[in-house]
């Protein structure tokens, strides 16, 4: 047993606040969500588990930073992709 508690938590609208999030924003989200949650602690007194709604809360100050390198990369791949480097690119953007 790890000694952690079970948290119940609404993966599928957690996916859709953080859509186009990366792996560094999603961390964000998390420790923004965990700081504000040990704030609370420390006025309390009692430490409580991160909810859905503390993440849904932290995710909506979070700028997804995915969408604006797809975008220069999708202007790169339609605008400078002679030797095909950026084939995989258009391809994932279905272009």
């Amino acid at each position: 047993m790890s000694g952690q508690a079970d948290i119940d938590l609404d993966y599928q609208f957690l996916a859709q606040k953080t859509d186009g999030c990366s792996g560094a924003d999603l961390k964000l989200v998390v420790d923004l969500a965990v700081e504000k949650k040990l704030q609370a602690a420390m006025k309390t007194g009692i430490p409580q588990p991160l909810t859905t709604k503390d993440l849904a809360t932290a995710a909506s100050g979070v700028k997804p930073s995915t969408r604006e390198w797809f975008s220069t990369a999708r202007n790169y791949a339609i605008h400078a992709n002679q030797d095909g480097n950026y084939d995989e690119i258009l391809k994932y953007l279905k272009m």
